[in-house]
């Protein structure tokens, strides 16, 4: 649908010239599974119901962590979710030091920590203090050259909070080292993968496909078979659940003909992979469903606000929104209509289902969020139709509200819990820390994708330029200051997430998710307005390559 290119008051309509997408919607639409044989459901029932008793068994505490990190790490974690809780609390249970440390075995106890607080544990910064109040000097010393005691207190390092210096100064000391032994080392391939980016904030599909191959390589007498068999047919049971769903909301979106909008980002494939990453696990393609809907109607209505409409027609399409009405719709043109029903009809849709499969009216929170995101649209808009330079608490005010992570968040509440309440939707639409701090670094993320000739240009405000222009610093000292406040945001994120957590289902693990999908998308640039590099490869090794196995 070509978007006209005069604006009701007569003057031109601003062009963002986004790229069109690089998937052919016929293509994705003939996707199908391969893997909901019969005989592949009943190999995974074999080998879950031997891994369960492996998990349980006994054996040395130190190899039982082993594996209980491959198997989180090769994405088969929510397959024995009660398996690794009682067994981590079994190696609790059996620590007879205070401080729950391994005795002078730092990889291990840096280990057991990543683990106790990934898996909902309550564990201090105090297991480090043992290794650090002897001879600090020393153990530094020694440690410089054990890659595997770096790479493990490096991963743990980042599953700290707010206030604990045992743990920046692990990061920083272990990340040194690393650095150091970049290329120098049989581990090279572990250690570029660590400093690329902490498995903390790997999205699990794409860290099991990679996982898949280490372990493999490093089979040895600690290996599990069995564990990597199971690996690779449940990663492509799990991809031909994708395939189909991706499927239908191809035909959705081409039935809906926003592919055909000529002003705006046509991103349907990357919004199903945020999806995908956030919530993964295959019994809950709802929410998949869902929410990639929601995703591109967020995406949509920005593109509104921040290319295609006016001052006067922004206000006004902020009114509807408030209102939910579209009695008098006529009043908008013609494409902004078009946008704000499909919004409005997406909602509805979303509204529906959740009525028919929950009993409950889930519409009233969806609005006031999209009303949230209107209005902070429209201050956007109006900032820069006045040449107005907000200060970065200004922009992020509005900022983390604006790219949309709240109203996917709500979301994964209520089509993955199974039973609504009004007390905890209240408290979700009110942004809890856990949310915004998730929402933040989605926001500070998208604007470190920003390249210097954007930042030069201007054409929307980042959270960089409102930095520069208040400080005066440079482009260098400001990415670095974003980049710690994405540090402190994560460190924040996870003491809401690992100690407080009222939400049942898998909301948590939802908000960390979506601040691990912002790390992947953004790590090397725009990669959802411009998808057609790191993100592409990445969609085809999570819906379109399966991996081979043995038949």
């Amino acid at each position: 649908m070509a978007a006209s290119g005069v604006t009701s008051n007569g003057s031109e309509r601003r062009s963002a010239n986004f790229r069109p997408s690089t998937w052919d919607y016929n293509f994705v639409q003939s996707l199908r599974s391969g893997y909901w044989e019969e005989r592949y459901m009943e190999r995974v029932e074999k080998m879950k119901e031997e891994l369960k008793d492996f998990i349980c068994s006994e054996m040395p505490q130190v190899e039982k962590l082993e594996h209980i990190d491959a198997v989180q790490r090769l994405g088969l974690g929510y397959h024995f979710e009660v398996e690794i809780k009682k067994a981590l609390q079994t190696i609790i249970n059996g620590k007879t030091n205070r401080s729950g440390a391994f005795d002078d075995d730092l990889p291990a106890t840096a280990l057991l920590f990543r683990l106790l607080r990934q898996n909902g544990f309550n564990v201090e910064q105090g297991i480090f203090e043992r290794f650090i109040t002897e001879d600090v000097s020393n153990f530094k010393e020694s440690l410089r050259e054990d890659v595997q005691g770096l790479l493990s207190l490096y991963e743990a390092s980042f599953c700290g909070f707010k206030g604990e210096a045992i743990i920046d100064e692990a990061k920083i000391f272990s990340s040194t080292c690393l650095e150091n032994l970049k290329g120098y080392h049989i581990w090279a391939k572990k250690i570029d993968h660590a400093l690329d980016m902490p498995v903390h904030w790997r999205p699990n599909r794409l860290e099991a496909r990679w996982f898949m191959d280490m372990y493999e390589e490093d089979q040895c007498d600690r290996s599990n078979p069995i564990l990597l068999d199971l690996a690779k047919l449940d990663f492509n049971i799990v991809q031909s659940v994708y395939r189909d769903e991706v499927s239908k909301l191809a035909r959705w979106w081409v039935n809906l003909g926003l592919n055909k909008m000529d002003f705006c980002r046509d991103r349907l494939m990357e919004h199903y992979l945020w999806n995908a990453l956030m919530i993964y696990e295959p019994q809950f393609g709802a929410f998949r469903e869902m929410s990639t809907k929601i995703t591109c109607m967020i995406t949509l209505m920005d593109d509104v606000y921040d290319v295609f409409g006016s001052w006067e027609e922004l206000q006004l399409l902020t009114k509807f929104i408030e209102r939910w009405d579209i009695s008098q719709i006529d009043k908008l043109p013609l494409t902004i209509r078009t946008c704000f029903l499909a919004m409005y009809n997406t909602t509805n849709e979303v509204g529906y289902w959740t009525m028919k499969e929950q009993g409950f009216n889930i519409i009233p929170y969806l609005h006031k969020l999209w009303v949230n995101q209107g209005k902070t649209w429209l201050e956007e808009a109006k900032w820069y139709h006045e040449g107005h330079k907000p200060t970065l608490k200004e922009y992020l005010n509005a900022s983390v509200t604006s790219i949309g992570g709240h109203l996917v968040l709500l979301c994964s509440y209520f089509t993955t819990s199974d039973k609504l309440s009004k007390e905890i939707l209240e408290y979700l639409c009110n942004i809890p820390n856990v949310m915004y701090c998730s929402s933040l670094i989605l926001r500070l993320t998208n604007d470190l994708s920003t390249l210097s000739d954007e930042l030069v240009r201007g054409d929307n405000f980042k959270s960089l330029h409102c930095y520069m222009n208040e400080t005066g610093a440079s482009e260098e000292a400001t990415r670095q200051h974003i980049k710690s406040l994405v540090q402190d945001a994560w460190k924040q994120m996870n003491e809401d997430a690992f100690c407080y957590n009222p939400c049942p289902g898998p909301f948590r693990g939802a908000c960390l998710n979506l601040a691990r999908a912002s790390q992947l998308f953004y790590q090397y640039g725009d990669g959802h307005g411009i998808p057609d590099r790191e993100t592409k490869d990445n969609l085809k090794l999570i819906l379109i390559q399966p991996i081979l196995i043995k038949q």
